[in-house]
């Protein structure tokens, strides 16, 4: 691998450039765990399944992912994951009937510190 690097510039900045982009997306998780209620840890999850933010649809829609699964990836409970995304859903933030439609609007509920949701 030591001699890859030295001998192919262009693999060596495109191998550095992931790994210093894996370092950057494992940090913000970590403070996302550590500061972050689980509500807002599941509307950046959804948002980063569904790429929000990359060149693609403004509304993209992710591929089946269990309340499980979502559980897991954020350290909550299913329930808990069942009342947001019931919650989002009502107040239009996604689409939810087996497929996950993310909306725009759903970046207000990870971007503001107190987002207007309420239990």
């Amino acid at each position: 691998m030591v001699r890859v690097l030295h001998k192919e510039p262009a693999f060596s900045e495109f191998f550095v450039s992931h790994l210093l982009t894996r370092t950057i997306r494992v940090e913000a998780d970590l403070v996302d765990q550590l500061f972050n209620s689980s509500e807002k840890r599941l509307a950046r999850a959804l948002l980063l399944l569904a790429n929000f933010g990359k060149e693609s649809q403004p509304e993209p829609l992710i591929a089946t992912v269990s309340q499980e699964t979502l559980a897991e990836m954020i350290g909550t409970t299913r329930s808990r994951v069942s009342f947001f995304m019931n919650k989002f859903r009502k107040l239009g933030l996604i689409n939810y009937n087996g497929n996950i439609e993310v909306h725009s609007s759903l970046l207000n509920v990870v971007l503001h510190e107190e987002p207007h949701i309420n239990n």
